[in-house]
Formats: C-alpha cells, structure tokens, sequence
C-alpha cells in the first residue's frame, strides 16, 4: 500500500491499490467516473478479461512492473477466461488467495452466487442498473472495504 501525506487536512491516507477485471468499457467508464466523483484516493488498474488479470496478478509480461492490488472487484462473465475460473485461480493460488475478491457482475443467478462463495469470493454484489444506484454500490464498496475492513500488509508474506 502506498502511503500519501494529504497535505490539506494534514492526513497520512493509505492508497489502495484496486484491480477491476472487467470486459465492458462502459462498466469501466462508470467505475471510473464514480471513483473520480467520490474523490477516491485510490489507484485503479483494469484487467479486461480473465487472462489479462492473471497476467496482472503474477507480473508477467506488459504487467511486470505493476503494483499488487490490495483488493479486486471481478465480474463473472468475462470472454476466453471467465471470472469463476479467475476467482478459482486466485483462491487456490497460496501468493493470491488473501487479496478480497468482490465480485461485481450483472448476474442474479443463485447458481452463480453458491459457486462464488464456494470459490471462496469475499462479497457478492449485483450491478445496479440506474447510475445513481452503480454510484452507492460503488462508494459503499469503497467505504467498507477501503476505510472499514483491515487489510493485510503487502509485507508480511501475504502478497507477492
């Protein structure tokens, strides 16, 4: 985690780093714009399809200089590689399997909500339709997982 002085309030704010894998660019535009209207002090990277995030998670090839996120926001219905099979990948993976996983997806399927907490996925959220409802899902995420929750330190063995 990258630490930053907040000079105008005089606070040491924690940056977080974020992966949101997530194929459809307007979904990425909205992510995007809430972080960028809610003032988020965070850092957004995007993996666009399954293949890439495992590429982002291990460093490798275009990735090998990126940060390791602290938390990934994953939707299931990604092409090639979808999120169930990353969601597996990472939970099975002794490097990855401490980084929460919310998955955030269009899908209401019961099935799909059993198999990602049986894949061991860290929250389960919905995708509202109506913008003003994507921007409350988004900031609670933010506000529980980025303020409320305690996340491990990178340093302690937990992340790569």
């Amino acid at each position: 985690m990258t630490i930053k002085q907040d000079t105008t309030a005089n606070q040491t704010v924690k940056q977080i780093e974020i992966l949101l894998v997530e194929d459809n660019e307007g979904d990425i535009g909205l992510v995007e714009e809430v972080f960028q209207e809610a003032k988020i002090m965070n850092n957004l990277n995007i993996a666009e399809d399954g293949e890439e995030a495992m590429l982002f998670l291990h460093k490798k090839g275009k990735f090998s200089n990126v940060p390791s996120p602290d938390i990934i926001l994953l939707d299931l219905n990604l092409p090639g590689k979808d999120g169930r099979e990353v969601l597996k990948e990472i939970k099975e993976d002794n490097e990855l399997k401490r980084i929460p996983v919310v998955i955030l997806t269009t899908s209401k399927a019961e099935e799909d909500i059993l198999k990602s907490y049986n894949l061991h996925a860290n929250s389960y959220i919905t995708k509202p339709v109506d913008f003003d409802q994507f921007i409350r899902v988004i900031k609670s995420i933010e506000n529980f997982w980025l303020d409320i929750v305690k996340l491990p330190s990178k340093g302690n063995g937990s992340f790569m």
